[in-house]
């Protein structure tokens, strides 16, 4: 046998022996090191199935059952969810939820670049204007929300006072079925503004300035800087901002609970408002589960609308 030969069998034998010592995934999960990562990754694993998985599961099962939380659960196949075809309560709450999660989302777009370009410079005292602006973010929703309710008040709020010098009768604004939702979509997008500010300030940080330079020498002045090279090279970022506003502000509730409670008349109802109506003052359950389910699957649509979009619009 020639020299070539063996040294191709002595080969293979070394990877045959090779494949038998590797370990199998039996062997690889009771190793003491994935051992460990288990025990660190058991107290996000239990909260995920205890106040996540579980709690979606039963509320998908409760939405074809009607059940009022005391006797015993009724089984009622697609009712519910027939019922809510002609819920005319629905439509306006979904209605009501459309124009102010857009809306919302809109304005925070506008003032969270805004101030991103603001204070992308380099100034003595930023790094607080920054801080400033960042700070709604993180107070309490039943805060601000309570501070607004009294800048909102129609005879004795600061914002009318000063409206007052200007035009007869200013606006009712909370009390006003006419301008209670714009007055919430304000007071969401002032809240929110702050945090996807940093975000865009961090995309802006990570355009090149060759950019701009090569630009300034082809004397594209700063609107075409900013048409032709800021959006394109924020729109990774500018695609994240608008996924993830749209999906906090389909889960709103806090604003409006504490600021209208819905009012008035049902001009600020919105659908995770009406389903804690449903579900803790009318206690049909099953009813608010299914209205829950058809909220998720709007947010999921939406969503999987944007991404099948996203290659269009989208540079990385």
């Amino acid at each position: 046998m020639s020299s070539l030969n063996k040294s191709t069998l002595g080969t293979q034998e070394t990877r045959l022996l090779k494949k038998s010592k590797k370990p199998s995934l039996w062997q690889r999960m009771m190793h003491p090191q994935a051992r460990t990562a288990y025990l660190f990754l058991l107290p996000n694993l239990l909260g995920f199935l205890l106040f996540i998985a579980i709690p979606s599961v039963m509320a998908f099962g409760l939405g074809f059952t009607e059940w009022d939380g005391y006797n015993p659960v009724k089984w009622n196949g697609l009712d519910n969810y027939f019922r809510l075809v002609r819920d005319e309560n629905f439509r306006i709450a979904l209605q009501n939820t459309l124009l102010y999660t857009f809306g919302s989302c809109l304005l925070v777009i506008i003032a969270s670049l805004s101030l991103a370009l603001l204070v992308n410079r380099k100034m003595k005292g930023m790094s607080l204007y920054r801080a400033a602006f960042f700070f709604p973010h993180i107070a309490s929703f039943i805060a601000v929300a309570v501070v607004w309710q009294a800048i909102f008040n129609p005879t004795l709020g600061p914002l009318n006072m000063f409206l007052s010098k200007f035009m007869e009768h200013p606006p009712g604004w909370l009390v006003s079925s006419n301008w209670a939702l714009l007055s919430i979509i304000l007071v969401s997008a002032w809240k929110m503004a702050g945090y996807y500010m940093l975000l865009f300030l961090a995309g802006l940080q990570g355009i090149s300035k060759e950019l701009y330079e090569a630009a300034n020498i082809d004397g594209a002045n700063i609107l075409q800087r900013f048409r032709n090279i800021t959006l394109p090279m924020l729109s990774p970022v500018t695609f994240f901002v608008i996924i993830t506003c749209i999906i906090n502000l389909f889960k709103s509730f806090d604003l409006v609970y504490v600021m209208t409670g819905g009012g008035p008349g049902r001009s600020t109802k919105l659908l995770v408002y009406d389903i804690f109506v449903q579900s803790f003052r009318n206690s049909a359950f099953g009813y608010a589960s299914a209205e829950a389910i058809v909220l998720f699957l709007i947010v999921l649509a939406i969503t999987y609308v944007q991404f099948k979009g996203e290659k269009r619009w989208v540079n990385y």
